[in-house]
């Protein structure tokens, strides 16, 4: 399990008013920092926690460091008086960057989880500016997921966002996830995600769709069906099972396209076998005896149940009839 020291910066601004999560925008991102914290500490004893605020006057640090849920449940509690302003994301990450680097056991690494539910001010939505201090945290080891949340964003906004963790990331440790409105649950969308797979013993492998760092739709969007968090080793079977289709599938597509196609034969009338000539002639001669085109036996019979020495005879026979018969004449 990782061994972390984690900063939740939380958003405050007065687009957290907003209805479109149940009950508000301000009480569903209370619920996933509330489950984030949980999982945090129950994966590892070590582990600690803080809550900053980026709105309002200013970023403001409400809990640093703490094990202690009560603490963090206190300083959601205090946030509700604190919604104002907009959002300030550069300076609150300068603000969770300098009270990571003070934390009291330094063999904990260092993560940054920014909450977004309003639209990008300031620096924030220059994208230069935010590659710049990407470029910073990486070279200082942080880590940044990032978890945009409401309909406030626009894909612009978004995309800076998907620059700013791409370029934080190193060895895929941030991830970027967009929580659009529904009937799920912020916190059912954070817990099945990719953010916590590490803490909750779950290969990112096997998260399948929500573990992308795409946008995530319904927390039940699982991929096959199966969802990872109650059995991950048959998500991971399954999703093993599919690529190694894939690869065979691909394998066989390239082996037929890289294969020189062989020119097809024209099309030929097959020749006739010396035994279907000289059947057919038998049949022929036989009609001719008769004096009609229908091939029938002395007896009735079909003449392909005769044999090939009976038809010769036959033939023979008829034919002697014939010249007795102009003899006659």
């Amino acid at each position: 399990m990782p061994l972390e020291a984690t900063l939740l910066i939380i958003d405050n601004s007065e687009y957290m008013r907003n209805g479109d999560y149940t009950p508000s925008r301000l009480d569903a991102q209370a619920d996933a920092v509330n489950t984030i914290f949980q999982a945090k500490i129950d994966s590892n004893p070590e582990n600690t926690a803080g809550v900053l605020t980026m709105a309002g006057k200013g970023p403001e640090v409400l809990v640093t460091h703490s094990k202690d849920l009560g603490q963090i449940l206190q300083a959601l509690h205090a946030t509700q008086d604190k919604i104002a302003g907009v959002a300030d994301i550069p300076t609150a990450i300068n603000v969770a960057t300098l009270a990571l680097k003070h934390r009291q056991n330094k063999n904990l690494r260092q993560r940054i989880i920014l909450f977004l539910g309003s639209p990008l001010e300031g620096q924030g939505a220059d994208e230069k500016a935010m590659v710049r201090l990407a470029k910073k945290l990486k070279k200082n080891n942080v880590a940044v997921d990032v978890i945009t949340f409401g309909d406030g964003i626009e894909e612009g906004e978004r995309s800076i966002l998907r620059t700013f963790v791409k370029e934080t990331s190193s060895n895929d440790n941030s991830h970027y996830l967009a929580v659009p409105p529904g009937p799920h649950l912020l916190s059912d969308v954070v817990l099945s995600s990719s953010i916590l797979a590490g803490d909750r013993g779950i290969p990112e492998e096997a998260m399948g769709e929500a573990a992308s760092g795409s946008a995530a739709g319904a927390a039940n969007d699982f991929a096959f069906g199966v969802d990872p968090s109650l059995d991950p080793e048959l998500a991971l079977a399954l999703r093993m099972s599919m690529e190694e289709e894939q690869a065979r599938q691909a394998a066989v597509a390239q082996a037929q396209t890289s294969a020189t196609p062989a020119a097809a034969p024209a099309a030929t009338v097959p020749a006739e076998s010396p035994d279907d000539e000289e059947e057919a002639m038998l049949k022929q001669a036989l009609a001719m005896s008769e004096g009609h085109d229908v091939e029938m036996s002395e007896h009735g019979g079909n003449e392909d149940e005769l044999s090939e020495e009976e038809q010769i005879a036959r033939a023979i026979e008829m034919s002697m009839k014939q010249e007795q018969e102009q003899e006659k004449k």
